[in-house]
């Protein structure tokens, strides 16, 4: 069996009071596409931002590659570099051309030269179909080229995880298509990714497993053939009921 790369080991989180993440269990291994779905609230985009600490978790253990990331004294300067994550908001430096949104990082952060770095950008411009739009800034692009001036921006870093929260849910609906292709084609190469989206059709396309989180707790998962056609519980019964 391959090993796990990304593991949750009976994490725990709490805003104040109230207990969002309870006693989370999963791994995903190398080269997966773990898609994560369930009702608004059910903790799913808290679970992304735990993977790469932007949500601190108060007990349990999150590894990658066996090593615990969750620890106090983890690296999170490198940490952040091996897990790429693309929000629902873009998160773009208006300021800043396409192409100095994607190699600031790689500048920055790894100390890549100029030169190099920005060979690599317009090549991951090119990958997302976007390479005429290398100096173009945030206000000019449409939604769905920010996003995927953003997917390309994480990748700029080389992660081995790409975490995706709710990517198309900002979008117009006929946008969404041009970022799911990226995502797919992400998937078709290999990339191990975590998905948490509303989109159920790519669930069902390019899910390797389906996760239903409901009120805190991952309630059910299983490859997507069997998550859509014989859910396995009443909770994942009624989601489906109402999504499809």
């Amino acid at each position: 069996m391959t090993a796990a790369l990304l593991e949750f080991d009976n994490v725990d989180k709490y805003f104040g009071e109230t207990h969002v993440l309870k006693t989370i269990s999963m791994d995903i291994t190398d080269g997966e596409v773990c898609v994560i779905v369930g009702p608004s609230g059910s903790g799913k985009s808290t679970l992304l931002r735990c993977a790469n600490r932007l949500e601190e978790i108060q007990s349990g253990e999150i590894r990658l590659d066996g090593t615990a990331i969750s620890a106090v004294d983890a690296d999170l300067n490198s940490l952040r570099q091996q897990i790429g994550m693309v929000f629902q908001s873009f998160n773009l430096f208006p300021h800043k051309t396409a192409i100095e949104n994607i190699t600031l990082a790689p500048r920055k952060v790894k100390g890549i030269p100029e030169t190099d770095a920005n060979e690599r950008a317009r090549q991951l411009l090119n990958d997302v179909g976007l390479a005429d739009e290398a100096d173009s800034y945030p206000n000019q692009l449409s939604g769905g080229q920010k996003q995927r001036v953003a997917i390309a921006r994480a990748l700029a870093m080389d992660p081995r995880v790409m975490l995706f929260d709710e990517v198309t849910s900002a979008l117009d609906p006929e946008l969404v298509g041009e970022v799911l292709a990226v995502m797919r084609e992400l998937a078709r190469e290999g990339m191990t990714m975590m998905v948490v989206t509303h989109e159920m059709g790519f669930a069902r396309e390019v899910g390797d497993r389906v996760f239903l989180m409901a009120d805190g707790n991952l309630v059910e998962s299983a490859e997507p053939t069997t998550f859509f056609n014989t859910p396995q519980t009443d909770r994942g019964k009624r989601f489906l009921s109402k999504m499809l």
